[in-house]
């Protein structure tokens, strides 16, 4: 089974690693210059540097769906650049996954693959796509849900140690992000994270720098640039969040059971 899974962030990552890991063919794709925060533990970084490494498993830039295709027989996860899909028909994947995290559909539709599904809000079950997988912290995280949306987008971060929207940093103006720390090093409240444009971008609370955007990012005024986790698990940096895996285990449930009922027709 071949599935397609749109986006190559963090999340994505975990849900190409639960795919992987049951058997399932997955290619991945980004914009060409990704924006994840969490880069190590993100594929898309395979389109900057090449090659990208989550846990036990590879990812590789693909130039086309012919060298897509090569990577698969070993055991490679290719990485396209592919901003609107057109990968899709060529591939002719039994499953679609929008893993985008756009908060809206970008333009990802039902009729894509015998199986579409839809990561987080922005997609409604039987209209453009045939599943949609919670991605809200709490209760119903990695829930599938068949009849309607996941939970609306309300802007503020999940809680985790405490901590909420004082867990991630924005660009505090438009410019170049420059100095920034490396990813998995701890940091105290009032640290200087990065610099952008002459000004300084600090966090608040003490804990583990978890992502950054990369040097020589251009950015704009309110961005999201950094996460510094609060629990302070250095090791944590390198390894799929709870997150990930937890909506990594709903798509995973949602292309199983879609396809396995289309057999059976």
């Amino acid at each position: 089974m071949l599935t397609l899974i749109r986006g190559a962030g963090d999340l994505a990552t975990g849900i190409a690693l639960r795919l992987y890991r049951a058997g399932i063919e997955v290619v991945m794709t980004d914009v060409a210059k990704p924006t994840a925060i969490r880069r190590t533990v993100a594929f898309c970084e395979a389109i900057r540097l090449g090659e990208m490494r989550v846990e036990d498993i590879y990812a590789r830039r693909a130039e086309s769906v012919e060298d897509a295709c090569a990577l698969l027989k070993e055991g490679i996860v290719p990485v396209l650049v592919d901003e609107d899909g057109t990968s899709i028909e060529k591939l002719r994947p039994q499953a679609v996954v929008d893993a985008i995290l756009a908060k809206r559909n970008l333009g990802t539709r039902i009729d894509m693959a015998p199986c579409v599904i839809g990561v987080g809000p922005g997609f409604t079950a039987g209209v453009d796509c045939h599943a949609v997988v919670e991605t809200m912290r709490g209760h119903t995280l990695g829930r599938v849900i068949h009849e309607g949306s996941a939970l609306p987008n309300t802007g503020v971060p999940g809680m985790i140690g405490g901590y909420a929207a004082e867990r991630v940093l924005h660009a505090p103006c438009d410019g170049i992000l420059q100095r920034g720390l490396p990813i998995g090093m701890q940091v105290c409240a009032g640290d200087t994270i990065a610099v952008i444009d002459g000004m300084e971008m600090k966090t608040t609370i003490d804990g583990v720098l978890r992502g950054i955007l990369p040097d020589g990012t251009r950015v704009f005024e309110g961005m999201k640039s950094a996460d510094v986790d609060p629990r302070g698990v250095a090791e944590h940096c390198l390894s799929a969040s709870d997150k990930a895996f937890s909506v990594g285990g709903g798509v995973l449930e949602a292309i199983l059971g879609i396809t396995g009922a289309l057999k059976q027709k």
